[in-house]
């Protein structure tokens, strides 16, 4: 485990995209003490350490996962929780039974949700309670109280549960109200995507109002949603390329190496052709400058004109984003954003892209994730770390959230699909969400 640990700091200092920006951030020395003084430790506390230290990099975008034989399995409470003022509301259950969403908590392990913030701020480290993840706090107290729908209290025990295994949606219907809903938790299976779009390619020709929804996007790459890109953009054509800004890559002969080696298994696993084009052109660049620092990518091959002409409709297309799309997810609102086609509305993106292009370095039973390119943008204090990529209409998370979807409401306010506009009452915002 030390010489792991004194492989990521080097990995830190030299192969992250960030090394340079972020150089004297991290203390190195006292991680690296801590292992070395740790006694038979088990993987959960070694992991414990490793995250640890990379939170002083301050990037969502950089983690550690075990994936040995001997590594327990991903577990989990059973539930989410979202903060609102000095509540923590559940959002999702997934195994644990006893809890609704709508439930809320007031204090865990003893604690008020104010004096948790407070003890945890590294970990909560966002500008705004909507931002903020509260699950590896979740994992360090045995207990809360809780409040349900009716003023009910109680104090329960928190279990542990196996992660239920990850399905993404990729999804396209029409709802009642007339609009399509299309849905895509991640942009990483380019292949499902193509497949998707071509098998409801007359509902695209022909309804004339979509809703995008990208509120839980786990990323993958900007290149799968392509196919989307012409229905999205206007007729008159939108320039996707900010032509102020630089991605660079740190091609070191390290990170060049585990790129080339990812590149390889990815090109035998897609069959779409622009996607697998740039793959190769990937390929290419990290063989081309590898050992060479920090350069910037020809991508002319495949993107020699970002200026992208669109069709005619659908003529209005309102997209759903939040603090769960991150990544490629990331890229997608914010080229969407400059179609005068699109609304995007709810909270912003988790903004992950600052640093990105991640490539793994694995050992037994251990896998490091870290970005290898750097936006330009940085440099100008215009990053969106911890800030993302904003919404045109910002919609406040509230408690509502929890049992309805007042963002697939506004959605068809907008469109004009809801009879009775913003005199709607409760029970209408609860029939919408059980569209979903």
């Amino acid at each position: 485990m030390l010489r792991i640990a004194e492989e990521i700091v080097h990995i830190m200092h030299n192969d992250y995209a960030g090394c340079l920006d972020k150089k004297g951030w991290d203390s190195s020395d006292a991680f690296l003490e801590k292992v070395q003084q740790g006694n038979n430790l088990s993987s959960k506390e070694f992991l414990a350490l490793v995250d640890d230290y990379l939170l002083d990099f301050k990037d969502q975008h950089l983690y550690m996962v075990a994936d040995g034989k001997s590594v327990e399995r991903p577990r989990t409470r059973g539930f989410s929780v979202r903060r609102y003022e000095d509540r923590l509301y559940i959002t999702k259950v997934d195994s644990d039974n006893r809890l609704v969403p709508g439930m809320h908590f007031i204090s865990v392990g003893g604690f008020s949700i104010r004096e948790l913030r407070e003890k945890h701020h590294r970990l909560l480290s966002e500008n705004h309670p909507e931002r903020e993840n509260w699950s590896p706090i979740l994992f360090q107290y045995e207990e809360g109280v809780v409040i349900d729908s009716k003023g009910n209290q109680q104090q329960i025990t928190f279990r542990l549960f196996d992660k239920t295994p990850y399905v993404p949606e990729y999804s396209i219907r029409r709802l009642d109200e007339g609009p399509l809903l299309l849905t895509f938790t991640d942009f990483m299976n380019p292949d499902a995507i193509a497949n998707l779009i071509e098998k409801h390619k007359d509902l695209l020709d022909t309804v004339d109002q979509w809703i995008i929804d990208v509120r839980v996007n786990n990323g993958g790459s900007d290149a799968s949603y392509f196919p989307l890109i012409p229905y999205l953009m206007t007729e008159e054509g939108v320039e996707l390329q900010n032509l102020d800004e630089t991605m660079l890559f740190n091609c070191t002969e390290a990170s060049s190496d585990r790129a080339v080696e990812v590149l390889k298994k990815d090109l035998e696993a897609v069959e779409d052709g622009h996607f697998r084009d740039v793959l190769r052109i990937f390929e290419r660049e990290w063989t081309r400058h590898r050992g060479e620092g920090f350069v910037e990518f020809d991508f002319g091959d495949v993107v020699e004109n970002t200026f992208v002409k669109g069709y005619r409709s659908p003529s209005q297309i309102i997209v759903l984003s939040d603090k769960m799309c991150g990544s490629a997810g990331d890229s997608f609102v914010e080229h969407v954003k400059k179609s005068s086609k699109v609304t995007v509305i709810g909270r912003a993106t988790m903004g992950l892209n600052d640093y990105a292009n991640l490539v793994p370095q694995s050992w037994d039973g251990y896998t490091l994730m870290y970005p290898t390119s750097r936006l330009s943008r940085i440099d100008k204090g215009e990053g969106m770390t911890g800030v993302g990529i904003t919404p045109h209409v910002h919609i406040s998370w509230t408690p509502d959230h929890s049992t309805c979807d007042p963002d697939l409401e506004r959605a068809l306010d907008i469109l004009g699909r809801r009879a009775g506009g913003q005199d709607r009452n409760r029970e209408s915002r609860c029939e919408v969400s059980e569209l979903l």
